[in-house]
């Protein structure tokens, strides 16, 4: 089921700048592009040329192979002690009546209620809640694995997590520690938000700095478990802001080999304290999928998060360097619905899933988080799909 190849070289030469050429060239010849190089992609290729050489590195690193998992998402709390700029999420702690605060048995129904379903994957996040401290989570894990071990718990951002240990007074490595040894399998990409610390103070000044994200994500690398990466794109950042960021997880995963994916996530501004700057232009998002690809050479997946670009809009992040588009989700998660998404029902079955990737003649794969391809439906009809 594999598309036709274009020629490598013909995208490179199909533009008349210089240095494009030459970024294009090293691209090809599997050279590392430089800070500059990046920005340079960013401010002068243009969308079909990116567009390409992103589908080229992709096909030459998955062929037309799209990832997704069978998930579903717990989100413990709305209720959080920080204040975004850009969140139309939380809740503050004052205001703490127009939230939801789940327990631990409310969370375990939730699981409870797809035993014997084919999920692989529950994805826990939330906000920051005082009263939901790290032996609160230590429970949550220990039962969800007691009750159903082969799930894989893919859960807190370090957001959560440097709160969680600095109010338990332990270390990011005792802490890490304790939670892998709790049940916690993997992290998700969260809390990245832009790393520039000038654009931090102004959208998310209170919570974990770039380097304790960072600290985090080694922490867990070092103890054996994986984790995704996320940057928020399309506000007030710029592009080397954009490179800035990447390029410090660009480092990290040279150091750790952690990473599984990034995933570039789209500001949305409805009802939010940044509701005045506009949204990013698809022509952009695709621009920002196309360059994360090009050079984040040695992360091995690039994700769109459907619930969050829409449907129609992830589906064309396929032919921008994206090999997976997350999961089915079911319609528990409410981060994006309330931020603007188009999705305001974030849930897919897995025949709708397949039959997205299928349409734009790419080859769906199951996977499981930590990308183990459970199950190949090129050949599979959609009635048979359970």
């Amino acid at each position: 089921m594999m598309t036709t190849m274009s020629d490598p070289q013909a995208i490179v030469a199909a533009t008349a700048d210089a240095q494009l050429k030459a970024i294009g060239e090293k691209i090809l010849r599997h050279e590392r592009i430089s800070f500059e190089d990046g920005v340079t992609l960013f401010e002068k290729g243009s969308l079909s040329w990116l567009g390409a050489l992103a589908n080229w590195v992709r096909e030459q690193k998955h062929g037309d192979k799209t990832y997704f998992n069978r998930n579903f998402h717990i989100e413990p709390t709305n209720v959080c002690v920080f204040s975004c700029s850009f969140c139309s999420y939380s809740r503050l702690y004052a205001n703490r009546e127009e939230g939801w605060e789940l327990s631990v048995e409310q969370m375990m129904h939730i699981v409870k209620s797809y035993d014997g379903k084919p999920v692989t994957e529950v994805h826990i996040v939330g906000g920051v809640h005082p009263k939901m401290n790290f032996d609160f989570f230590v429970e949550l894990l220990k039962a969800i694995k007691a009750h159903r071990p082969d799930l894989h718990i893919k859960a807190f951002t370090p957001v959560e997590l440097d709160y969680m240990f600095r109010k338990a007074k332990l270390s990011v490595e005792e802490g890490m520690k304790l939670a892998h040894e709790a049940g916690l399998d993997s992290l998700p990409g969260g809390g990245a938000e832009i790393f520039d610390p000038e654009i931090r103070r102004q959208i998310c000044e209170d919570k974990v700095d770039a380097e304790g994200w960072l600290h985090i994500h080694r922490a867990a690398h070092q103890l054996g478990m994986h984790s995704n990466a996320t940057m928020l794109y399309g506000h007030i950042e710029n592009y080397r802001h954009r490179i800035d960021h990447m390029d410090r997880l660009r480092r990290l995963q040279d150091e750790t080999g952690g990473f599984n994916t990034f995933i570039p996530l789209k500001f949305r501004n409805k009802d939010n304290e940044m509701s005045h700057v506009p949204e990013s232009s698809v022509v952009e998002d695709m621009r920002m999928y196309a360059v994360a690809r090009l050079y984040l050479d040695n992360f091995p997946h690039i994700k769109a998060y459907w619930p969050m670009l829409g449907r129609k809009n992830a589906q064309l992040t396929l032919s921008f360097g994206v090999n997976d588009i997350d999961g089915t989700i079911d319609d528990s998660t409410k981060i994006y619905s309330m931020a603007g998404s188009e999705e305001q029902s974030p849930s897919m079955s897995t025949a709708q899933l397949v039959a997205l990737i299928k349409q734009v003649k790419r080859q769906p794969v199951e996977r499981g988080t930590l990308y183990n391809e459970i199950r190949d439906y090129s050949d599979v009809s959609l009635e048979e799909i359970s």
